[in-house]
């Protein structure tokens, strides 16, 4: 019998029946009008998953004004709540636990997302990058800085959100706080140069993301919270570092031990950050000491190092991205030593079922030879 930790059941605020967790990815299979989960396409996707000790969702836009990819789907309309629940009550007939992404994606948006307005920001500064259109990617542009209103109102749309998730049977939310969307934007005081409240020091930098979870919190038990972090991002998704990045992290993470969160979710860096004084190269043995519930990280781990990350104390669970597109049953092959399949990058975001459901299982695979 296999007793490696990963595959052990994990049960402190969320109850795990192994700690192997799908990650949050992007697919954009909702190509519909209205941009709800398909029972053709989402449903088996998910539920060819559900022997994953945890499944977090693709980031599933919280409004119109959040999303910024073509054919996500999103969790503020009627239709798209009907379309999770199938989803879920999928999942939960599988014996799986399924947490849905809350997202906003800032100025990693797009004015074609939006009738040709500008997307939003906390200050006006373009992130130089790229979004994912219907006309394939295109530059981004310079952003409308929110008003006072537009972030209550964004506040708002979380909640909304929240209140959704319920209603379409997740077992949580996780609030997308990481790789250069709008939480981030707000944290970073290379994207966020306001003089209000909500810039300038830590604390006015990070008070948005605080009111959205205090808020969130309200409709939502907090053990049913996570909230996800990527510390040491730089020169990817807009996002540049500066001395007063790690220190504002801490000053989150630390904050954060005065909640009852189901877990956060940390990012290790996803490019090379030696060469950057104040960077941080070991996101989960630096951020351990410092929170003292359920810490989850993810990128580029394997079977071996998630045992070792959790072994060593560094870590509670293990998201496992890339992996889970071409090995639905990633748990059984862990389980039992079987090889692990190549995914395919050029069907990432296609359209349709190739590259998204055509990954067969080691089982399957073995009967078609």
């Amino acid at each position: 019998m296999n007793t490696e930790i990963l595959l052990t059941p994990y049960h402190k605020n969320i109850q795990l029946k192994n700690r192997v967790v799908m990650a949050p990815m992007t697919r954009s299979r909702a190509a519909n009008e209205e941009n709800a989960p398909t029972e053709d396409l989402h449903v088996p996707y998910y539920t060819q998953r559900a022997s994953a000790g945890l499944i977090i969702t693709e980031g599933s836009q919280v409004s119109k004004a959040a999303v910024g990819y073509v054919n996500t789907a999103g969790i503020h309309s009627k239709a798209q709540v009907e379309g999770w629940k199938k989803v879920t009550e999928s999942v939960h007939d599988a014996g799986g636990t399924i947490f849905i992404q809350l997202w906003h994606v800032g100025r990693m948006s797009h004015p074609d997302f939006h009738n040709g307005n500008l997307p939003l920001a906390p200050s006006a500064i373009n992130p130089n990058a790229k979004s994912f259109t219907s006309e394939g990617f295109k530059d981004t542009v310079t952003p409308k800085a929110m008003s006072k209103e537009e972030i209550k109102a964004t506040v708002t749309d979380f909640v909304n959100a929240a209140k959704n998730a319920v209603e379409a049977g997740f077992d949580g939310v996780e609030i997308h706080s990481s790789n250069g969307y709008l939480f981030h934007q707000f944290f970073n005081a290379t994207s966020n140069t306001r003089t209000d409240e909500y810039g300038g020091s830590i604390e006015n930098r990070t008070r948005f993301f605080f009111e959205v979870l205090d808020a969130v919190k309200e409709v939502i038990p907090q053990e049913k919270i996570g909230v996800r972090f990527n510390p040491s991002l730089n020169g990817l998704f807009g996002m540049t570092m500066d001395e007063e990045t790690i220190p504002t992290f801490e000053y989150i993470i630390k904050k954060l031990n005065d909640y009852n969160l189901a877990y956060i979710h940390m990012s290790e860096p996803f490019t090379d950050v030696s060469d950057i004084p104040y960077a941080v190269q070991h996101i989960a043995k630096h951020f351990r000491p410092l929170y003292n519930g359920t810490l989850m990280i993810n990128a580029g781990f394997d079977q071996e190092s998630g045992n070792k990350v959790i072994e060593e104390g560094n870590a509670d669970l293990v998201a496992y991205g890339k992996l889970y597109i071409s090995n639905p049953d990633l748990v059984e092959r862990f389980k039992n030593g079987h090889e692990l399949s190549k995914w395919d990058e050029d069907t990432f975001y296609t359209p349709g079922k190739e590259g998204y459901l055509d990954y067969p299982t080691y089982q399957e695979k073995a009967q078609i030879v």
